[in-house]
């Protein structure tokens, strides 16, 4: 079994409070869960209203797919275009 944890930050330049951030923050997450199979919830930044960090995971039997269907979670929530990508952190760990 492979579970892979992915890490991202995201800036919200545009943004000016904390009810905004949840607004794009919702959007984003609804829209990765409805398009992929992945746990993702907000993992800091709680009270940074510019400046959110994700984390996603997946879970599966091939180290290769679960390295793919991330980095294509990735990809999408850039082509939204609903926030700049900061820092990225992938993590494969073998059970």
């Amino acid at each position: 079994m492979v579970v892979g944890v992915l890490r991202l930050t995201l800036f919200l330049p545009e943004n000016h409070s904390l009810k905004g951030k949840r607004q794009v923050l919702r959007a984003i997450k609804d829209r990765v869960r409805n398009k992929f199979n992945v746990s993702i919830a907000e993992a800091d930044g709680h009270d940074l209203w510019q400046r959110a960090e994700l984390g996603i995971c997946q879970v599966g039997t091939d180290r290769a797919f679960v390295d793919s269907a991330l980095r294509e979670v990735v990809n999408f929530i850039e082509r939204l275009g609903l926030a700049p990508l900061g820092e990225e952190a992938l993590e494969l760990i073998n059970c």
